[in-house]
């Protein structure tokens, strides 16, 4: 199933398909990247949006497009958000972003 490809240029956030139709590539570029970060982390979890499983936190790479992630989807549903090395948080004010394909 391919991924719904979107962007949100005022936050930062961009969810592009990937080479696999199960997997989608997010580019950031959001608060903490503008704040400085030297790390940003993207904070990911499936299923119900209230209720996340198989939740992870993996480190993003910095690429000249942005801070960049590529993830498999599961269950046609990921949310995301954001958090950078010194604890600092980026969840889209509490609604977190929702990648679904």
């Amino acid at each position: 199933m391919l991924v719904n490809a979107w962007s949100d240029p005022v936050k930062g956030v961009e969810v592009k398909q990937s080479a696999f139709g199960n997997e989608a590539t997010i580019i950031y570029n959001g608060l903490l990247a503008r704040s400085g970060a030297d790390q940003v982390y993207l904070h990911c979890g499936y299923g119900n949006p209230v209720d996340w499983h198989s939740v992870s936190t993996q480190k993003m790479d910095r690429t000249p497009r942005g801070w960049e992630k590529t993830i498999r989807m599961i269950d046609n549903t990921a949310i995301i958000c954001f958090k950078d090395s010194a604890n600092n948080w980026d969840n889209n004010s509490g609604h977190n972003w929702i990648i679904r394909s």
